[in-house]
């Protein structure tokens, strides 16, 4: 859903698609809250700072299959929607810090969104924990009275 003509702003297509629109997920619990599955909102919630597709500058972040795909909307490019966005991935063995580094100067260093800079690097990491394999819980140790016991059972 991207704007075809320059002369319309983000927020009057704010304004006519807010109630309504694809990305919108009403829950009636929790006193009615709304979210968004727009991938290009890093927060999930509706609102007009994190929705993606209303704003000529959007960042996504995204796991693909062991990877973090970044994706920027480029603001050059609102007319033609399949150039219109930028996409970069980084590797499961990127290191964390190298991962925020170049989430924080493609978002906030480069003056592109400096607001989303948290958000950005919050769902990275999230993202990059999520891919993370999870290890064995060991059996635990025994202390005390009940490790003296098992120990003088055994021997």
């Amino acid at each position: 859903m991207s704007t075809e003509y320059d002369n319309i702003s983000p927020d009057l297509i704010w304004e006519v698609v807010r109630k309504n629109n694809s990305y919108l997920c009403k829950r009636k619990q929790g006193g009615g809250v709304q979210f968004s599955r727009d991938p290009m909102n890093l927060a999930n919630k509706h609102s007009r700072k994190h929705d993606g597709f209303v704003n000529e500058k959007a960042i996504g972040i995204q796991p693909d299959d062991n990877t973090v795909s970044m994706t920027t909307k480029l603001p050059s490019r609102v007319n033609k929607p399949a150039k219109s966005t930028q996409q970069s991935s980084f590797s499961a063995s990127t290191p964390n810090r190298k991962l925020y580094k170049s989430i924080v100067n493609s978002t906030a260093k480069k003056g592109y969104r400096a607001d989303l800079r948290m958000e950005a690097v919050a769902r990275a990491s999230a993202v990059k924990l999520s891919q993370k394999e999870k290890k064995d819980t060991p059996a635990p140790k025994l202390r005390g009275a009940k490790a003296r016991k098992a120990a003088e059972g055994s021997s």
